[in-house]
């Protein structure tokens, strides 16, 4: 009698662990921009809460504090039509590189857990003034300078300052694809000569990332020079190029996540020809989470062919959106000076900070034109931002 009932027993082991569910590897994570080609995995719903036992009217919800690592202010953080924002998950910024980017090295000690609120309505531009030469002027006051918000007058100036000192939070985005092997070791050189003369000790940060097919962070935030020369001794050229993911990546999972009341100018240097063939963001999705972060673009081409290609048009139209600018050498030297150019642009810069006329948070695209009171003068900043949505 024994034999049947070890049968059973076997039988109803086996029909357990069947009905047991399976785990399967977690799939890669897809960039949640419209242009993806997947949706992001849903997050499961939280558990409900208990309902309370006496009767009575129940308590208001408290919405989530704002993350104090989202780095774009108040007025233009939120991107129309995400989802609520998540303490660890994916929040609503969070669209970007086609992979996720790896990372070594420290963080940024910057993103402590405090609560920032500003008003959601008040707009901060930086922007540079040239004369006709070229050259920075850096003497102006706030009645030389005008703002058409929305193609309105703002209804209050709340503040104009020169900034030449202000902390830098620099990202280098260095091409590491095979499109610019030939000429990929003076250009590591270089950009390690550039963070050497511009990162100060215990004032600037930077980081470096190396994109090809995907991006890779080879240095996060420090302002140890010798750190971020062997990050940018670790990139290897090789692959394709997802120039917009790297962009996308570095606005919203780096320099979009300083903390919002530290004041500090955030920056990107890009390093590349411009040609983009593994995205999958968009160019202007990437423009917009640049506008979102408030981080300005300045691109250097890499293309020394002598003729202006596609590329070059592409880093024009990001820089130009950006508030930034493109340099275009006509021999692989030229490139260490136009570093040191973008240097002189950085210490060089004005904010000026406003409450703009018939504001709503409709989570629309307003545009910026900000004009000196000199005709002669010329002034660079970015076209516009994106308002919150409530």
């Amino acid at each position: 009698m024994r034999i049947p009932v070890l049968i059973v027993c076997a039988a109803l082991a086996v029909t357990c662990w069947a009905q047991q569910p399976q785990t399967n590897p977690p799939a890669d994570e897809l960039p949640s921009a419209p242009s993806a080609a997947k949706a992001p995995k849903p997050v499961p719903p939280p558990p409900p809460a208990p309902q309370p036992q006496a009767a009575g009217p129940a308590p208001a919800a408290t919405a989530p504090a704002a993350s104090p690592e989202n780095g774009a202010s108040q007025a233009t953080a939120s991107k129309p039509a995400a989802a609520p924002a998540s303490s660890d998950a994916a929040e609503p910024e969070n669209r970007g590189a086609a992979q996720p980017a790896t990372t070594a090295g420290g963080g940024d000690a910057e993103n402590s857990n405090i609560t920032i609120r500003s008003r959601v309505d008040e707009v901060n531009v930086i922007f540079t003034v040239t004369d006709k030469h070229g050259h920075f002027v850096k003497n102006l006051k706030a009645a030389d300078v005008s703002v058409l918000d929305d193609n309105k007058p703002p209804q209050t100036v709340v503040n104009f300052r020169s900034e030449t000192d202000l902390p830098l939070r620099v990202g280098l985005l260095v091409d590491a694809s095979n499109s610019i092997r030939d000429r990929f070791k003076f250009e590591q050189e270089a950009a390690i000569e550039f963070l050497a003369q511009i990162v100060r000790p215990k004032s600037d940060r930077a980081f470096v990332l190396g994109f090809d097919t995907t991006a890779e962070v080879t240095q996060d935030f420090t302002d140890d020079t010798e750190k971020l020369s062997h990050g940018v001794r670790e990139l290897r050229p090789g692959g394709g190029t997802a120039l917009y993911d790297a962009i996308y990546y570095a606005c919203r999972d780096k320099l979009g996540k300083i903390n919002p009341g530290m004041p500090v100018r955030r920056a990107i240097i890009l390093l590349t020809d411009g040609e983009d063939n593994q995205s999958r963001v968009t160019r202007e999705e990437a423009i917009e989470m640049a506008q979102r972060a408030e981080v300005i673009v300045y691109a250097i081409s890499t293309n020394v062919s002598g003729m202006k290609l596609r590329g070059d048009k592409v880093l024009e139209r990001i820089a130009e959106a950006t508030g930034g600018r493109a340099f275009f050498p006509f021999k692989v030297e030229d490139i260490a000076n136009f570093f040191s150019a973008v240097q002189d642009e950085l210490r060089s810069q004005y904010a000026i900070a406003y409450r703009p006329a018939d504001f709503r948070s409709d989570g629309r695209y307003r545009s910026i034109e900000i004009m000196a009171a000199n005709k002669g003068l010329k002034v660079r900043a970015r076209k516009g931002y994106f308002a919150p949505r409530q």
